[in-house]
């Protein structure tokens, strides 16, 4: 009794052990559930034809659109500066005055003796040569008719001694009489003539050049007494004031500096491979170095020639500045329509994919909302688009978000720019 005890407990413990490895199996024996598979969110766009510009872009610096510096003829102390750094001034405005005292006593004397020179040129034309001209005249007709006389005494004593009834003695005295008479006569025409043909107009060209001298003198001293005198050559806006009142102005040493930023002109260095590309009139866009800011322009200078230290072209672009706010010396990224390419294939340029081999891929999602890589041959770019020469046709549409990464054969849900969401023809 006491051994069959022991059996049927040794039975109950080993069905007491079985019992948990069987449940296990039982569990293995059952298939498990497949986990679903994983939907991606993306955002996409479909591939569209289009007009696209081709844009070239390079780093310029900001001049203004005209510069001058102004520059006394004469050195002399400043007397009086008028305007200060920053004030906006105009064309002949008054600037700053120089010391000239000096200067003006010499205009003051200078005109003295020009209206000297003015009133013996009128007199020489209206009175003294008149006067002598008729004095001569007068002279010459008087000896013409003491010669007339002294000839008709002549021939009629001659004539007396050839009938024996005067002597020769008087006939000599006669003849004696009109030679005298004759060369006065001369004389007098002589100078007459003389007086009409050169003395005449030689008296006028004197008088004449000594009242030019002294107008040209005058006119100097004027011109210099003006040099004291600063004016602005433009409108504009006083850039640079170096000196103070009372300091030394030297010739030919900036005394100001004026600019007119109304219009800017951005300076700006281009490939030479390029040059075929540039033009005049083209459209462009300025923009500052740190993106706060964007102006349309045109382009009005493209360099005949290439810079010989970098073998670039140098392009002007110029544009309106009306507010001011764009300062010379500013750095800033010169952007130009170099042509319009007509009814091109575009994607954005997101669309692309990072590639390290330098190929371009995108990711193409089809009406069955799975994702494929796709190689694409593209061409020029713009800031936000691409120009796909090959690898895209219209109507396709491309991922633009949450593309990278993506595997190849991953069903995806698209949802629009706004957050809306397309549910697949699965679902």
């Amino acid at each position: 009794m006491i051994m069959i005890g022991i059996r049927l407990s040794i039975r109950h413990r080993a069905l007491f052990l079985l019992l948990p490895l069987c449940t296990s199996l039982a569990a293995c024996s059952k298939t498990e559930p497949k986990e679903a598979e994983p939907v991606v969110p993306v955002t996409v766009v479909e591939v569209q034809k289009g007009n696209l510009e081709h844009v070239i872009t390079a780093d310029g610096i900001l001049y203004p659109i005209n510069q001058a510096s102004v520059m006394p003829k004469i050195s002399a102390p400043v007397s009086q500066f008028l305007v200060n750094r920053g004030d906006h001034v105009r064309r002949d405005q008054l600037l700053a005055t120089l010391e000239n005292r000096d200067l003006t006593a010499a205009a003051v004397e200078n005109k003295g003796l020009y209206d000297q020179a003015e009133a013996n040129y009128r007199n020489t034309t209206g009175a003294s040569l008149p006067e002598e001209m008729t004095k001569s005249k007068f002279d010459e007709q008087a000896a013409q008719q003491a010669m007339e006389a002294a000839q008709k005494l002549f021939e009629s004593r001659k004539k007396l001694h050839e009938d024996g009834a005067l002597a020769q003695r008087l006939v000599d005295e006669a003849q004696v009489a009109y030679v005298q008479a004759h060369s006065l006569y001369e004389t007098a025409r002589k100078h007459l003539q003389d007086l009409e043909e050169i003395g005449h107009k030689e008296q006028l060209k004197s008088a004449a050049s000594q009242l030019e001298a002294a107008k040209g003198h005058y006119q100097s001293a004027q011109a210099q007494l003006a040099y004291s005198e600063i004016r602005s050559p433009m409108d504009g806006i006083v850039a640079d004031r170096p000196l103070y009142a009372g300091e030394m102005a030297s010739a030919g040493t900036p005394l100001l500096t004026i600019v007119n930023i109304s219009r800017i002109v951005a300076r700006a260095h281009f490939p030479v491979q390029l040059a075929a590309q540039l033009r005049v009139g083209a459209s462009a866009q300025i923009t500052l170095g740190d993106g706060s800011r964007e102006t349309k322009g045109k382009v009005t200078v493209v360099s005949p020639a290439t810079d010989p230290g970098s073998t670039t072209l140098q392009v002007w672009v110029e544009a309106p500045n009306p507010s001011e706010s764009l300062k010379p010396g500013s750095s800033v990224r010169v952007s130009i329509a170099a042509q319009t390419l007509r009814d091109v294939v575009t994607i954005p340029v997101e669309a692309l994919l990072p590639s390290s081999v330098g190929n371009s891929s995108v990711i193409v999602v089809g009406p069955d909302l799975v994702a494929h890589e796709r190689k694409v041959q593209t061409g020029i770019r713009q800031e936000k688009l691409v120009q796909v020469l090959s690898g895209l046709s219209p109507g396709e549409k491309v991922v633009t978000e949450g593309g990278l990464g993506l595997q190849d054969d991953t069903k995806v849900r698209i949802e629009s720019s706004h957050g809306q969401k397309e549910k697949s023809d699965r679902e």
